[in-house]
């Protein structure tokens, strides 16, 4: 068994929706049945009894192979280790000994672990090697709690995910990104972005929180910084006994000692809260720790937060009965558990001598053992739900307490005997406010009722009720063999045409506000994250190819509008196992899949494997095609729904019995309908724009001032004029493209035709051949010129199979061999007389078109 190439699919793809590992694995003979492989599964099994049980492919009766059990030991050892993951499937591919292996992950990190762990265990069972199963669920864990996106944090995504509003974590930590473009948020845990590091530093700033808080009529204990051991004593009798000693500036009560009554006491506590910063000393307030969770203006939730303690049974000594309540799975070390292991330090040593007791003392049965006196769940502590008891008067001075500071999302610590009453008649205060709290407690307190405060704080940054959003902006996915990138560039030009900022991604860059960000091939899924990312965006339009999509999957989670051009005779045939166009079309209908329920794909009709795909879309199809008799186009018609086509010398759109018309006059890029792939373009991108909701007189405006230049779509049927010859660039590069073209010039008055031409030797050898078939039909002249890049082909392959599909063409009487474009395009252009035509297919779209107008400004 041997694993050539594994990839991670971070977004949908032509598997699923999940996050996934893929990877191509290659069988021996003997390895593609494991009937033929005596006493393996009694090993499997032997090695990891909780694999369970063995199965082919879906739905196919085939024999289990090695591949089969790599993708089900995957799964299993992530489900083990506790990975919420169900999705897994095996792909026998058209290479005999050839399987695509894919596994869905929630976390990267742990979905190739378990992947390379799954490796091992089968070669171990196929070799009667060994596989420590305990140890390797372990690190799984391990690396998992380490990975994954803490209580919290967790909490505030899932409940953006339960809305719809699409998140991105943009580190390793708990910095999260919702929303997209101009529509996003980000959060770093419990704290959102408005959020100021003024307020933050404030909160952080005992001290000053407490002095801004009493300023403000708000309850607070007496006390001040201290600067030595002996002006911490001199403070404490100050205020009287007993006494907190706290950090200036600290978090999750650390360093945090109460109810200090002794010297000796007061040393160790100092001593603990001089490891975190200044040092302060305040005034002890009898009763209970409650944390108050306050959301913008709003108490969302309330815990009485008790101590660490344990409870003598009059047989353990203090220290067997911490161990005994560590051992707890629901305690961990860390915040991914919805409890912490008590500290046993020399602060809960110093408590217990408090209490007339040492570690190794028994405590009778029933006596209430009290390991420190700050009630942290961080070290240890427990908690109550107490949110439906808290008075509003508490809740009301909590809430200014968090509005003083600036916070948005507060933790609110209150000391007294009972939040039923309101702080002033009970002596109780507000102690400290905390920027980023943890909402464990809240989440999955340990005793009472759990609070959705995630989806409170989606509903801060979000609204609620009939303001509420879900962080979206229009996203318009663009596929197919031939006219993505026109149909993308159209589409964004009737964004931009109603006045929003549009960032648009093609396999000529990345562009934001009219503006070039990025250039190159940027039809990927890195590209359309990116645009995501940016603030000033208010619309996207994503050219998206099929090698993005194999190689990760789409860059968003479901778009409003996918529009698929065409497939026709397919391209990139032969690679990635893809050697028909009907498997090229389960990677290109990954974008009508992901249509949100209430978007449209919009299709074209005379392409009967895209019309294929409209079974696949959860939202609404509109199609388009040029004849609207097409019977699919009258089928849909007569049913109400909507249509794009053309009639006579006008586009229609068309739904029941209402219509919309354009002349076709009035769309210059098909140059008064006569550019048939050009009005396929317009057809698909008037279509996409009806979907995303764009008013009519907007359409008719952006589709009317739409200029098919080098500039504007560059290497998109770009026509120009070089002493009275008629010169076209085009970047098409297959046999659909071709016909496209010839049909296209054949509109074009001429006394004598050309093309220069390359081939892109990532192509099948037939494919190659085909293009220059086509062309030797319809031009007088072909100059062939060879670039730089040969794509894996040797020294003039390329330029011999085009070669070869001229052989006893119809029409062409010259051919000319030349190595370099530039040099191609020159030869070209001197042959030119006024009134012939040149097609230029360029290979380096700038640098070639850049060539061309220099030539042409020239002269």
């Amino acid at each position: 068994m041997e694993v050539s190439r594994t990839r991670a699919l971070r977004g949908p793809n032509m598997w699923s929706r999940h996050t996934a590992i893929e990877a191509v694995v290659h069988c021996t003979p003997a390895e593609q049945s494991i009937a033929d492989m005596p006493e393996f599964e009694a090993r499997l099994r032997a090695l990891f009894p909780s694999i369970g049980a063995l199965r082919p492919a879906s739905a196919q009766r085939t024999p289990i192979t090695l591949a089969h059990v790599l993708e089900q030991a995957t799964l299993a050892l992530q489900a083990q280790a506790g990975c919420p993951v169900t999705f897994s499937h095996t792909h026998i591919t058209s290479e005999p000994g050839s399987y695509q292996v894919v596994v869905e992950f929630s976390e990267e990190d742990v979905g190739r672990m378990a992947f390379e762990a799954a490796c091992k265990l089968v070669e171990a069972a196929r070799d009667g090697g060994s596989f420590d199963a305990d140890a390797t669920l372990k690190a799984l864990r391990d690396l998992d709690e380490d990975v994954r996106l803490g209580p919290s944090t967790g909490s505030i995504v899932n409940a953006a995910v339960a809305r719809g509003v699409p998140y991105r974590r943009l580190t390793q930590g708990s910095l999260v990104q919702f929303g997209w473009g101009a529509k996003q948020r980000r959060i770093w845990a419990a704290e959102v972005d408005a959020t100021s590091a003024v307020s933050e530093s404030i909160a952080q700033d005992k001290d000053l929180c407490k002095r801004l808080l009493q300023s403000a009529g708000v309850p607070v204990p007496t006390g001040r910084p201290v600067s030595s051991i002996d002006d911490a004593w001199e403070a404490a009798l100050e205020i009287g006994l007993p006494v907190v000693v706290k950090p200036q500036d600290g978090n999750q009560g650390k360093g945090v000692t109460v109810n200090v009554v002794t010297r000796e006491h007061m040393e160790i506590a100092y001593k603990a809260a001089d490891e975190i910063g200044q040092v302060m000393v305040e005034k002890f307030l009898p009763g209970s720790d409650y944390r108050l969770l306050v959301v913008g203006d709003k108490l969302v939730a309330a815990a009485r937060r008790d101590p660490p303690h344990v409870i003598g049974d009059g047989v353990l000594t203090v220290k067997q009965l911490v161990d005994k309540v560590n051992a707890d799975p629901k305690r961990g070390d860390g915040h991914a558990t919805s409890l912490t292991k008590i500290r046993f330090d020399d602060i809960a040593v110093a408590r217990l001598t408090q209490q007339n007791l040492t570690p190794d003392s028994v405590p009778e049965k029933g006596q209430r053992v009290i390991l420190r006196n700050n009630a942290n769940l961080s070290t240890g502590g427990t908690a109550t739900d107490v949110t439906d008891d808290v008075h509003p008067d508490v809740a009301a001075r909590a809430i200014a307490a968090a509005q003083v500071v600036g916070l948005h999302v507060c933790g609110v610590d209150v000391v007294a005997e009972s939040v039923l009453r309101p702080l002033e008649e009970i002596n109780g205060g507000i102690v400290e406010v905390n920027a980023a709290p943890g909402l464990r407690m809240h989440l999955s307190p340990s005793y009472g009722k759990g609070r959705n405060v995630g989806e409170a704080i989606i509903a801060h940054l979000y609204g609620h009720g009939h303001k509420s959003e879900d962080g979206r902006i229009p996203v318009v996915a663009v596929t197919g063999t031939n006219g993505k990138t026109t149909t993308s560039r159209l589409i964004a030009h009737l964004f931009a045409t109603c006045g929003l900022k549009v960032g648009m991604t093609n396999t000529d860059g990345v562009y934001v506000d009219g503006r070039q960000i990025d250039s190159g091939d940027c039809s990927g899924p890195k590209s359309a994250r990116n645009v995501l990312m940016h603030p000033d965006v208010e619309a996207a339009v994503f050219e998206t190819a099929r090698g993005g999509v194999l190689r990760e999957g789409l860059g968003f989670d479901r778009c409003q509008v996918a529009v698929v051009t065409n497939l026709g005779a397919g391209d990139h045939l032969g690679m990635n196992f893809l050697n028909t166009v009907e498997e090229l079309a389960l990677v290109k209908r990954v974008i009508v899949q992901n249509v949100a329920p209430n978007g449209y794909a919009v299709l074209n009709a005379a392409d009967p494997i895209v019309a294929n795909m409209a079974g696949t879309c959860p939202g609404q199809i509109i199609f388009f095609a040029a004849d609207r008799h097409h019977p699919l186009m009258a089928t849909h018609r007569a049913q109400g729904k909507r249509c794009v086509y053309v009639d006579g010398d006008q586009l229609v759109a068309a739904q029941g019995s209402w219509r919309e018309n354009i002349p076709l006059r009035d769309i210059p890029i098909t140059r008064g309908g006569a550019i048939g792939f050009q009005v396929e373009n317009a057809m698909a991108s008037v279509a996409a724009a009806w979907g995303v909701g764009l008013d009519w007189d907007t359409i008719r405006r952006g589709v009317a001032s739409f200029a098919n230049d080098a500039d504007n779509a560059p290497g998109r049927f770009n026509v120009m004029d070089y002493r009275g010859a008629t010169v076209i660039a085009d970047y098409g590069h297959n046999a659909d493209a071709m016909r496209a073209l010839v049909a296209a010039v054949e509109a074009l008055p001429a006394s004598k035709r050309s093309v220069v031409i390359s081939g892109a030797g990532d192509r099948r050898d037939e494919d190659i051949r085909e293009q220059t078939v086509i062309l030797g039909a319809a031009f007088d002249e072909v100059i062939l010129f060879q670039d730089a890049c040969q794509r894996g082909r040797e020294d003039g392959e390329v330029l011999a199979l085009l070669r070869q599909g001229l052989e006893g063409a119809s029409r062409t009487r010259y051919i000319e061999e030349i190595r370099g474009e530039f040099i191609a395009i020159d030869a070209a252009l001197a042959r030119l007389q006024p009134g012939e035509l040149c097609l230029v297919l360029v290979d380096q779209v700038e640098e070639a078109l850049a060539h061309l107008a220099q030539r042409i400004q020239a002269g």
